[in-house]
């Protein structure tokens, strides 16, 4: 794996997904650096991802409610549990569960594998609200696909959270997870 800066040269064979992704970074002006690799099926291959990165990837998890009216996108550091419990009880929200594939899709633009906060760029009716987890905001840089798995990106986080997420009309709400057993 190579580390490079900005998009790729060549697209041939890449999705219009993270074409796209490329094209809205590009047009806000946001530097970024990326690494294109095979899915990541394991922790060894994530951690393998992160040391050409610099960077600790952010684990990005799709949830909803039990009703399926409130859909979450949860950004953590992946070395941190997760448990619903202690998120639920700072949201408001009962019972939260992964969401299904198919509402991943609809309001992300993404598949499972490649969860990411690029996705939000796709939800124009601002239907996921975004939850992080202060640790994720105290780094000087994060981790995130392109809307696919077979690329990893760095960025600033004061770029994600200062332009990136005004240019979606997202806002965010900070949660603290602790997730020990």
């Amino acid at each position: 794996m190579e580390l490079y800066r900005g998009r790729p040269e060549n697209t041939d064979g890449r999705l219009a997904r993270e074409i796209r992704t490329y094209d809205f970074l590009d047009e806000l002006g946001i530097d970024y650096q990326r690494t294109d690799h095979e899915p990541a099926n394991n922790m060894e291959a994530c951690n393998e991802i992160d040391a050409v990165l610099g960077v600790l990837i952010c684990k990005n998890l799709f949830l909803c409610n039990r009703q399926k009216t409130n859909f979450y996108l949860l950004m953590m550091p992946g070395d941190k549990k997760f448990k619903t419990k202690e998120l639920s009880a700072q949201i408001n929200s009962a019972r939260l569960s992964f969401a299904d594939p198919e509402d991943m899709l609809k309001y992300l633009d993404i598949e499972p594998g490649a969860v990411s906060i690029m996705g939000l760029m796709n939800d124009k009716d601002r239907e996921v609200r975004l939850l992080i987890d202060e640790d994720v905001l105290k780094g000087e840089y994060l981790g995130c696909h392109p809307c696919v798995c077979t690329s990893s990106l760095k960025i600033k986080t004061k770029d994600v959270v200062e332009t990136f997420l005004p240019a979606t009309g997202h806002e965010y709400q900070t949660v603290h997870l602790v997730g020990e057993d």
